[in-house]
C-alpha cells in the first residue's frame, strides 16, 4: 500500500512537472507574437478593458494584442470558412475569437477551432465548475472554448421617470400601447435584438420543450405564431413605429439617457454601474429582469484551427480567465461583467455581482430561424 501511494505521488509530481514544462514552452514561443482578437466593438467600457489587457500582455509576456472590432462575430465565421475553403491551414488572419451560441456551433461543426486546450490552462483551476461551462446553448464545448463571463438579458429604467417597469413581455406590450414611442429593441440580427426575440418567444410559449431541440421546420410556424402576432401589435406603438430600430444595446443606453426611450437593454446585469461611472447614464437608473427570469448564457474565448499565434492566444486566454483579469473585468466601475472565477479568488467589487433567476437559451438553430423570419417580415 505504501509503495502504491509513493508510486502515485511520484506519477502525479511527474505529470505536474511535464504540464509546467509544456506551459513554459508555450509562453516562450508566445513572446514576440501578435494576437488578432476578433470581438464585438460596440462598448467603450469593453474596448477600454481590452486596451488594458493589451498593455498587461505586452508587459508580462511580450505579446502584442490587437482588438479587431466586429459588429457581429458571424462575420468572422464567414472569414474563417473562406480560409478553410481556400486551404489556408496555417498563418490565418484570426488568432482568437469571442463567441457563443450559433457561432460556436457553426465553427465547431466546420472544424474551424483549435483544441481541446482549455483544461491545460494553468488558470483553469480558478474557474467555478458549478457554472454551465461545459455546454454552449446546449452544444458541448469539448474543451474548444474557455468560459470568459456570464451574460443575462436585462433591462434598465430610470426610477425618476419610470418607477414601476413592466414585469413581463405581456406588460411591456400594454405599456407600449399606453405610452407609444417609448420602448423598442435593437434590430436583429444584432445580438441583443435576437436575444429579445428569444426571451419573448420563451414567455409566449411557456418555454415550449421544442425550443431546447433543433428547429423542426414543420412546427416552426405554429410555435412562433404568438411571437409574430405580438410584434405586429408592438411595432406600431414602439419607438419610431417599428420602422426603425436601434443598431445596438449601446444606442438604447443613449436613447434612455436622452429621454427618448423608457427602457434600455443589455446582456450584462452590471452594465448600468460602468455606464453611470462614465457619465453615460443617470445615477437614478436601475437594472431589472422580467419576473420569469433572465435569458442567460456563458460567453467564451476560442482559437481558430489555423491561428498564426496559437501560443500567444493560449497565454492571452489563460490571462483573461485568471483572478487578476477577472477581478478587473468584474469591477462595477470598469466593465462589471459577471465572473466565471470562483468568488473566493476575486477582489474588489467583482465579488458583489448578484445574478437574476436564470432562463436557459433555446437550441442555437432557433437563432438563425428567428432572424431569417424576422428579416422576411420586418426587415424591409
Amino acid at each position: 500500500m505504501i509503495r502504491l501511494i509513493t508510486f502515485l505521488s511520484i506519477l502525479f509530481t511527474s505529470i505536474t512537472a511535464m504540464a509546467s514544462d509544456n506551459w513554459q514552452t508555450i509562453t516562450d514561443k508566445a513572446r514576440g507574437q501578435t494576437v488578432y482578437f476578433h470581438a464585438w466593438g460596440g462598448s467603450q467600457e469593453i474596448n477600454n478593458y481590452l486596451r488594458w489587457t493589451g498593455s498587461q500582455l505586452q508587459k508580462e509576456y511580450g505579446i502584442t494584442f490587437k482588438h479587431v472590432k466586429v459588429t457581429d462575430i458571424a462575420e468572422t465565421t464567414t472569414r474563417l470558412l473562406a480560409e478553410k475553403a481556400a486551404g489556408k491551414n496555417n498563418a490565418g488572419s484570426v488568432d482568437m475569437v469571442w463567441i457563443n451560441g450559433e457561432n460556436f456551433k457553426s465553427m465547431k461543426n466546420n472544424q474551424l477551432l483549435f483544441g481541446p486546450f482549455v483544461s491545460a490552462l494553468p488558470n483553469w483551476k480558478f474557474v467555478d465548475k458549478s457554472l454551465p461551462i461545459d455546454s454552449d446553448f446546449s452544444e458541448p464545448t469539448d474543451g474548444l472554448e474557455a468560459p470568459w463571463g456570464v451574460g443575462q438579458l436585462v433591462f434598465i429604467h430610470d426610477e425618476k421617470t419610470l418607477n414601476n417597469p413592466p414585469a413581463s413581455f405581456s406588460e411591456l406590450l400594454s405599456y407600449a400601447k399606453a405610452f407609444p414611442n417609448s420602448v423598442t429593441y435593437p434590430r436583429p440580427p444584432e445580438f441583443h435584438g435576437t436575444s429579445f426575440l428569444k426571451a419573448l418567444l420563451i414567455e409566449l410559449t411557456n418555454n415550449d420543450t421544442s425550443l431546447s431541440k433543433p428547429v423542426n421546420p414543420q412546427d416552426f410556424a405554429l410555435i412562433t405564431a404568438p411571437l409574430w402576432q405580438y410584434l405586429d401589435e408592438f411595432h406600431p406603438v414602439a419607438w419610431r413605429q417599428g420602422k426603425q430600430f436601434p443598431a445596438s444595446s449601446t444606442e438604447t443606453f443613449q436613447l434612455l439617457d436622452d429621454g427618448q426611450l423608457d427602457l434600455a437593454i443589455t446582456f450584462n446585469p452590471n452594465a448600468v454601474y460602468s455606464a453611470q461611472a462614465s457619465g453615460n447614464l443617470s445615477n437614478t437608473t436601475k437594472t431589472y429582469a422580467m419576473e420569469a427570469g433572465a435569458l442567460s448564457n456563458i460567453h467564451f474565448l476560442a482559437i481558430p484551427w489555423n491561428a498564426n499565434a496559437k501560443e500567444a492566444a493560449q497565454v492571452a486566454i489563460n490571462f483573461l480567465i485568471g483572478p487578476q483579469a477577472q477581478s478587473r473585468k468584474g469591477d462595477l466601475n470598469i466593465w462589471g461583467d459577471p465572473s466565471i472565477v470562483s468568488n473566493q479568488y476575486l477582489e474588489g467589487s467583482a465579488k458583489q455581482t448578484t445574478l437574476f433567476k436564470s432562463v436557459a437559451e433555446p437550441h442555437p438553430s432557433w437563432q438563425v430561424a428567428l432572424e431569417k423570419e424576422w428579416q422576411k417580415r420586418y426587415g424591409h
